[in-house]
């Protein structure tokens, strides 16, 4: 089926007691048993499973084309469970261009697990050959990169890791599924802030892991999130399953509204450069337009004058809010170094725009203002 069609429908069916069409939410934390002590049904105990959470993850592995999903109480929680089911000593490969909360969680967590990590660009596939080692157990991968859009080959980068024996994790979160398939180019996992598209309103905390196969690391992974208890809520997760319905919608509207903007700070005398792979002078556009089926809703750009120039643009805006997220209808602006704060390494005259769903010509005149002022 097609995603706009698995995105309504898959992981729900009308309830067979009712007939109810939207799902209901299941908040009991626990479920009967018989008399010999069998469940008298699919479920247990909430921290194992849900049908709410049990919904969402047939969905999200439909829509990335993966055995399994697995949901989690954040995207940082998700990525964790990744990373704390390899073993002490394993080696990890990371982009330098990351998010500032899994950057955290390597320096600051998994280093006292005994990961061993090497930072390297990843657009440079010799660079990241060159890193692996026989210790190297997994590739982490971040396509489009946050904050600055850069594009890696994520089919060139699962063959680097099964070269070694390692599994190549993709963060999908920038392009979601809709825009990109990680697991059908080679990727072992695909990992999510469901914050973000998946919840695309701004009033959801979630995670996500799609495996590809079901090997003893997606076990331990599965293992992880039910016996840490890092779980997503029923509500959330029914609210995440709604919002799922409108992803195709939604993204793709934000992304050629992503597009134009970009088109127009491109050409606006006090920007320097804007990041933003749908243009065809960034650097990954060739490789954008191979591997993804759009170029998403998220943009920097670099301000000529500076870390000045920056903070004045964001804070002349009135319709942008001014907000740290992404993927919500609405459209958010940030200055990145201040908002990711001590030790970031976002050049400090860049500011990130998550692109909404606005109409365009507002969207437009609100930065011609900011900027002119």
């Amino acid at each position: 089926m097609h995603f706009e069609t698995l995105a309504v429908h898959a992981g729900r069916k009308p309830d067979p007691a009712s007939g109810a069409v939207a799902l209901g939410i299941t908040v009991s934390t626990v479920f009967a048993r018989n008399a010999d002590g069998q469940p008298l049904g699919d479920y247990n105990y909430a921290r194992v499973d849900n049908p709410n959470r049990h919904a969402l993850e047939s969905c999200l592995a439909q829509l990335e084309g993966g055995i399994a999903a697995m949901a989690f109480s954040a995207g940082v929680a998700a990525s964790a469970a990744v990373l704390f089911a390899l073993r002490p000593g394993d080696h990890v490969i990371a982009p330098l261009d990351l998010y500032v909360g899994n950057r955290l969680l390597l320096n600051n967590e998994l280093k006292h697990w005994g990961l061993r990590i090497n930072y390297v660009d990843f657009t440079d596939l010799d660079a990241v050959r060159a890193a692996t080692t026989s210790a190297t157990r997994l590739l982490w991968a971040e396509t489009p990169s946050n904050p600055l859009l850069e594009v890696s080959d994520i089919a060139a980068l699962a063959d680097i890791a099964h070269a070694v024996g390692a599994a190549l994790a993709v963060d999908n979160t920038f392009a979601t599924p809709i825009l990109q398939s990680p697991l059908a180019l080679g990727a072992d996992y695909a990992v999510h802030s469901s914050s973000k598209y998946f919840g695309g309103h701004s009033d959801v905390i979630g995670g996500a892991v799609v495996a590809r196969a079901d090997t003893p690391l997606t076990q331990r992974i599965r293992r992880h999130q039910i016996t840490a208890g890092s779980i997503p809520a029923p509500f959330d997760c029914w609210l995440l399953l709604r919002s799922l319905a409108t992803l195709p919608l939604r993204i793709r509207s934000q992304a050629a509204n992503a597009q134009a903007l970009a088109e127009f700070l491109a050409a606006h005398p006090a920007i320097e450069r804007v990041h933003y792979p749908g243009l065809p002078d960034h650097p990954g556009h060739a490789l954008a337009r191979q591997q993804m089926r759009g170029f998403g809703a998220v943009l920097s750009v670099r301000l000529r004058d500076g870390k000045a120039a920056a903070l004045r643009m964001v804070s002349k805006v009135q319709l942008f809010a001014r907000a740290t997220s992404l993927g919500g209808v609405e459209s958010l602006i940030e200055h990145r170094a201040s908002s990711e704060g001590l030790g970031s390494t976002a050049p400090e005259d860049l500011v990130r725009i998550s692109v909404g769903i606005e109409h365009i010509d507002d969207l437009i005149e609100d930065l011609r203002a900011a900027l002119a002022k």
